[in-house]
């Protein structure tokens, strides 16, 4: 589209900001690399290596069957998102407004305030978890002088006031400075765990690799079958990337050209994935044969290695890790819902503020209050809730409305207007959620559908585009004015 037509004429304040706008062609700077490091620092966090080293050790399978049903999970992300963020870098919307097109004008603050209650969430505990890694830094250079007040010691609350304060600085400083941050994190954080892997293979010495294809074989409580373990291996690790996947288009709205987009997923997703897993796969393997354990946190390797240098230099890695993953997942797109909520009260700065004021309360009684009451479950719980909108918006804009958007009608709240449908609401849309989403919170709350947890998003967001499809087969769209 060209850049005169994605100019607003009539604003509607209680559907526009100039955050929420379209970004004329001519204003977008992102190109392949900064895709790739918002992958890069989704993937190479401290809990995304824990993760990856936990399913090497969970499932009993062969080391290398596993690094391949990863990998799988990085193509079937890759292709997901490309659905996802297209739309986005067509009209230069983000998620919140982009919703709109299946949910109605109002509808589409539903899915905002879900997926805003999640990020918040995990944003207050990833900066907890953030936090140790400075923690970390801080007592090796000063120690620990003791004393704990809500589960923190002195030197764990100066550590997560300082990640909150940067955090929250960054943001601050607007888009581009998110940018430059995540593509030095990105490449620092590979930089660092491979001399850590170089470091682990060198001291396990040369039978490493001939081992790692039995040694996982033992390990785990798995009872199900070697394809059951694969199949649940990809789905656990589709599952993790589920809070980007949904809001990819948030960040492909700064993208320049879809081509861009899709060869910035390929490097980041796939082969940046394959890469990861292969540290992973030999770190965990490394540590087994070395310490008689097998060690998932990179904090406790770390530790074990026992050299200041390197302790200095990887928690400063972790601590830029995790606050990139914080800033890609859970804290721009929060920032988006709550502007679109209102629009006229709340901008892009104004929302991330009050994310981040909601989430140190969060973060602060994380150990002592939230992790022991449950309220994980519960959020865990809204994200699988969520999942139903990717394939409502997914089947709409490709199936429904065969890729055309009526960009002027996406900010008009005009009865008789493409997207006004019932009072602002698409009670289509609501019922389709309402049926896909009853069976993803199954997933969470009933034990007997405990086993389909791993796929729990993918059957969601497939059972939302399905329902959708089907109430709004004979639905016939108004023909879009801009395409």
């Amino acid at each position: 589209m060209q850049d005169d037509e994605l100019h607003i004429s009539h604003i509607d304040k209680s559907l526009y900001n100039v955050d929420l706008a379209p970004i004329p062609h001519s204003k977008r700077r992102w190109g392949w690399f900064e895709i790739f490091n918002v992958w890069s620092n989704d993937i190479q966090s401290l809990f995304g290596y824990s993760l990856a080293a936990s399913l090497f050790l969970s499932y009993g399978l062969n080391g290398w069957a596993v690094m391949v049903a990863i990998i799988l999970a990085g193509f079937v992300v890759m292709v997901l998102v490309n659905l996802s963020g297209k739309p986005s870098v067509k009209y230069g919307i983000p998620f919140p407004v982009m919703v709109r097109a299946s949910m109605g004008v109002r509808g589409a603050n539903l899915p905002a305030l879900l997926r805003a209650i999640v990020g918040i969430f995990w944003y207050g505990v990833q900066t907890y978890f953030a936090s140790t890694a400075m923690a970390l830094l801080l007592t090796s250079l000063f120690g620990d002088p003791g004393g704990s007040f809500l589960g923190l010691s002195a030197i764990g609350w100066i550590s997560f006031i300082l990640v909150w304060f940067f955090q929250l600085a960054i943001f601050w400083a607007g888009i581009e400075r998110i940018t430059q941050f995540l593509n030095w994190a990105g490449p620092l954080v590979y930089l660092v765990m491979v001399v850590l892997m170089i470091i682990i293979w060198i001291q396990a010495g040369s039978d490493l690799l001939p081992a790692i294809g039995t040694i996982f074989s033992s390990s785990g409580d798995y009872q199900g079958s070697a394809v059951s373990a694969f199949l649940a291996i990809t789905g656990t690790m589709i599952a993790y990337f589920a809070a980007v996947v949904i809001n990819f288009g948030d960040f492909t709205r700064f993208v320049r050209s879809e081509r861009q987009m899709k060869l910035g997923n390929l490097l980041g997703l796939p082969l940046n994935v394959a890469f990861f897993s292969f540290i992973a796969l030999i770190i965990t393997a490394g540590t087994l044969a070395l310490f008689g354990e097998a060690l998932i946190n990179p904090s406790d390797i770390i530790e074990r290695v026992d050299s200041l240098p390197l302790t200095l230099i990887a928690a400063l890695t972790f601590f830029a890790a995790t606050v990139g993953i914080n800033l890609v997942a859970n804290f721009i797109p929060p920032a988006y819902d709550l502007a679109n909520l209102f629009p006229s009260k709340i901008n892009f700065r104004i929302g991330g503020l009050l994310t981040a004021i909601i989430a140190f309360f969060i973060g602060a009684l994380w150990l002592t209050v939230i992790s022991r009451i449950g309220i994980p479950g519960f959020v865990n719980a809204l994200g699988a809730i969520v999942a139903p909108f990717y394939g409502i918006i997914v089947v709409d804009y490709y199936l429904i409305r065969r890729q055309r958007l009526n960009i002027q009608d996406m900010f008009s709240a005009e009865p008789g207007s493409s997207y006004y449908y019932t009072k602002g609401w698409n009670r289509r849309a609501l019922l389709a959620f309402g049926l896909a989403a009853l069976f993803s919170i199954s997933t969470v709350w009933v034990p007997t559908l405990a086993a389909l947890n791993g796929y729990a998003w993918l059957i969601g967001a497939g059972l939302g585009g399905l329902f959708y499809y089907g109430l709004m087969r004979g639905y016939v769209p108004q023909a879009a004015t801009t395409s």
